[in-house]
């Protein structure tokens, strides 16, 4: 791997920590909904890097698949659970409100 981007890779993993970690636990859960965009967009570039490439790149941009997923799936987890908090007791159980 270049040196290059191994130093490109290694200071983004470090900011998005910093960044991240910052985030105060109220907006956490709303800026992760927001996030599943992102998520999606490296799940299509790591989709893009494994159909290009190949060697000791390809496990890489597998690997890079396989988190970008999980992290989407669990995205869309949080959201769903998130939005059920927020719905009306009575229309969860099938009764019509007004």
């Amino acid at each position: 791997m270049n040196p290059t981007m191994l130093l490109f890779l290694l200071a983004s993993a470090l900011l998005g920590y910093r960044v991240i970690s910052r985030v105060p636990p109220l907006l956490h859960t709303p800026l992760m909904s927001g996030m599943n965009a992102l998520s999606g967009i490296t799940l299509l570039g790591s989709l893009t890097a494994f159909t290009l490439t190949s060697g000791g790149t390809k496990g890489l941009a597998a690997l890079a698949m396989i988190l970008a997923m999980v992290n989407v799936a669990g995205g869309f987890w949080v959201t769903e659970r998130m939005l059920r908090m927020f719905r009306h007791k009575d229309k969860e159980k099938g009764v019509a409100t007004r």
